[in-house]
């Protein structure tokens, strides 16, 4: 029998310490609180020729967040952060329909064009960011803060049009393109929504990229410490640059789909507050924020709790004004649990029990 629970124990514990334990049983909390608030929330049903229901618009909207989450792993695993992605997810969306055209302008380019030029655009600004932190050598917080500052004034210039006779900028630019809309949307006789095939192309392609080469490797090697990884051959400069593009790369995908849901370019509003949640979609993957080794699954676990939270918090009735405050009590929630200081002082707490029992 002592046999048996030394063996439970042991194996309870290797469980627990697992990276993807604690982001995995936030997760379920969160889903498993709305079985009791809101009964229905799991239905999903057929509607119009697509699916519908709570679950799959978690899914749905979450899927800009996850690939956001994908390119900030990469630049927090290199000891970096990148404040600015949802600035450039807005910036590479006004070109983007600025390049289709609108109801405003005659000069249409092709959907595929317009969506690489998008493309290019944030892969710049991920350039930009990344030549500034890994060649000059600029810390991460301030060296985003420029784009964080000037992206979405750019994004408000490029999408100015002419009224009363002045150039008006941060207007809202409209497009008129079914084919664009779908990829926001859905695919004729496709029942899930094209984000989702979206995000987990995106999500698998980095996997086999990080898991099947050594890049992945030179990641966590940069992370822990880019002098010795130097010392072993590793280019840490040409690693953290690229991790830096990566994620300017992810940041104007997901702002170019976040246009095609609303078919418009808002300026103002596409990806605002994002680089916040894609950070703390990090931070509940189990990442460590110093850098080192990293958890893409676990990133992409804490990108749908974070929607998941949100979607549940609007099924109970929350408004979006009283939304930030119950979002933040339950992140100090599951951060806290995710803290090795707790750990460390539960564990300090346990032993001291057990050696109490013994002594007694």
């Amino acid at each position: 029998m002592g046999t048996n629970s030394n063996n439970f124990r042991g194996g309870f514990k290797k469980l627990t310490e697992m990276r993807l334990f604690l982001p995995i049983v936030a997760l379920i909390l969160v889903l498993l609180v709305n079985i009791i608030k809101t009964p229905t929330f799991f239905n999903v049903s057929i509607q119009n020729g697509v699916l519908y229901g709570y679950v799959i618009d978690i899914l749905n909207r979450s899927c800009e967040l996850v690939i956001l989450a994908v390119g900030m792993t990469l630049v927090i695993a290199t000891g970096g952060i990148d404040i600015s992605v949802g600035a450039v997810s807005a910036l590479a969306a006004a070109i983007c329909i600025r390049m289709l055209g609108s109801s405003y302008d005659a000069y249409a380019v092709p959907m595929g064009i317009s969506i690489l030029i998008g493309l290019i655009a944030g892969m710049a600004c991920g350039a930009f960011n990344g030549f500034l932190v890994a060649k000059m050598r600029i810390q991460a917080m301030v060296a985003t803060l420029i784009l964080f500052t000037a992206g979405r004034g750019i994004a408000q210039l490029i999408s100015a049009r002419e009224i009363g006779g002045k150039m008006v900028p941060g207007q809202i630019i409209y497009v008129r393109m079914e084919s664009f809309k779908a990829f926001g949307g859905f695919l004729p006789n496709v029942v899930v929504p094209t984000p989702f095939f979206i995000a987990a192309a995106v999500v698998i392609i980095a996997y086999l990229f990080l898991s099947k080469t050594a890049f992945g490797l030179y990641i966590q090697a940069t992370g822990i410490n880019s002098k010795a990884g130097r010392l072993v051959g590793i280019n840490s400069t040409l690693i953290t640059f690229l991790c830096y593009v990566i994620c300017g790369l992810t940041a104007a995908l997901a702002g170019i789909i976040s246009s095609s849901r609303i078919y418009s370019s808002d300026a103002n509003n596409i990806g605002l507050y994002m680089e916040l949640d894609a950070i703390l979609a990090v931070a509940l993957g189990g990442n460590n924020m110093s850098g080192g080794k990293f958890s893409l699954a676990g990133s992409v676990i804490g990108a749908i709790t974070i929607q998941a939270l949100t979607t549940s918090l609007y099924a109970m009735g929350v408004t979006a004004d009283q939304l930030p405050v119950y979002k933040a009590i339950v992140v100090i929630l599951i951060v806290s649990i995710q803290s090795e200081e707790l750990k460390r002082w539960l564990n300090s707490r346990s032993k001291k029990n057990a050696t109490i029992k013994v002594a007694g």
